[in-house]
């Protein structure tokens, strides 16, 4: 588990600012789970009933910062570094959030493609996990993690660079557009 700062929230259509001294800025599409009602000790067979919706989540990340400090707070946290909605879609509309196509581009070219049924954990026991040592407040996003393809594990590796366009979608959640600058 790793935490984002506020200030690193940021809209749907909104800059992703890339900072001065970040030598290798990357993409992560997630399902993002967006809490409705405080919750403490939260059993997985319960944990959909603190559930407000879904959106779209990219996980933005200086690698440069992740692996020169050995965390990912700082990494993952600089203003802008968490884009996400269009909007909070409700479990209703969503469905099976565990058999959702995920799909992410940059400049049109597929980077990441994939189902949230490729999840390591689902949404669940990650809302049990994290639930058992922190209170989850409303408007808390918690992201589900990645599928395979983002930049800095591809060969070579493909990095975000100002003046990209980066894009996400996941089904029945809705699609993400912000341009690195």
């Amino acid at each position: 588990l790793f935490a984002k700062a506020p200030g690193a929230a940021c809209g749907p259509e909104d800059d992703i600012v890339y900072p001065e001294g970040v030598t290798r800025l990357d993409y992560e599409v997630e399902l993002g789970v967006i809490i409705g009602r405080a919750a403490k000790r939260v059993p997985a067979e319960t944990a959909r009933e603190i559930i407000a919706g879904y959106c779209v989540f990219n996980d933005v990340s200086a690698r440069c910062a992740q692996f020169s400090d050995k965390q990912w707070f700082r990494s993952k946290s600089f203003d802008t570094f968490a884009p996400f909605g269009p909007a909070l879609v409700t479990p209703d509309e969503v469905g099976d959030p565990h058999s959702l196509g995920l799909r992410c581009w940059v400049n049109g070219q597929p980077r990441q493609e994939s189902s949230t049924a490729d999840m390591i954990h689902d949404v669940e026991h990650i809302l049990e996990h994290v639930t058992r040592g922190l209170t989850l407040h409303p408007g808390d996003v918690v992201a589900t993690g990645t599928p395979a393809g983002v930049g800095v594990h591809r060969k070579p590796p493909a990095l975000l660079r100002p003046g990209d366009l980066v894009e996400m979608e996941i089904e029945r959640v809705g699609r993400l557009a912000n341009r690195v600058v």
